[in-house]
């Protein structure tokens, strides 16, 4: 499977409105805070996930799709953190979200309504800055130009991703 149909099995499940099929294979194993894990069903798993909404969305109104954040782990690939967001709108060309933990930022980049952190070093900081952090922030421009800050919470990750890293080892 592509990288992209990966993404988009975790986004199907993760938003409810999976097709039967997926439905059938990756469910919701349990919520800590504010993030919940999803696993494959099948053994070995070849999926786990973690996603959670914004607390908070600017501007307020601003007609957008579903937004989800992902911390996803491919264990036939050996990819066992890999951050995405699903931002409920396509990004503006040329323009970079960011996403903020603490000070620090890290650059994404779009692919349609979703974004990613392209450098697998940086990847690493971010979660590990997750891991410390009690709020993240990322923001956005979309196609009209209007700019979106959305606004996570990153209380109970650190336990999320230990039970990630343990469901799919």
């Amino acid at each position: 499977m592509t990288f992209v149909g990966r993404f988009v099995l975790a986004g199907c499940a993760a938003c409810g409105w999976a097709p039967i099929a997926l439905a059938q294979t990756v469910g919701l194993a349990e919520q800590v805070g504010k993030w919940r894990l999803f696993t494959d069903l099948a053994t070995p798993r070849k999926i786990c996930f973690l996603a959670s909404q914004p607390t908070e969305r600017q501007p307020k109104g601003l007609s957008r799709g579903p937004v989800y954040f992902y911390v996803s782990a491919w264990p036939k690939d050996g990819v066992k953190a890999e951050v995405s967001v699903k931002l409920g709108y396509r990004v503006r060309k040329g323009a970079e979200p960011v996403l903020t933990i603490g000070g620090e930022r890290f650059a994404l980049f779009a692919d349609g309504e979703r974004a990613y952190i392209g450098d697998p070093t940086r990847e690493l900081k971010a979660v590990e800055a997750m891991k410390k952090g009690s709020q993240m922030i990322v923001q956005a421009t979309n196609e009209r130009g209007a700019v979106t800050t959305d606004f996570y919470s990153l209380v109970g990750l650190a336990q999320a991703l230990q039970k990630l890293a343990a469901s799919c080892p």
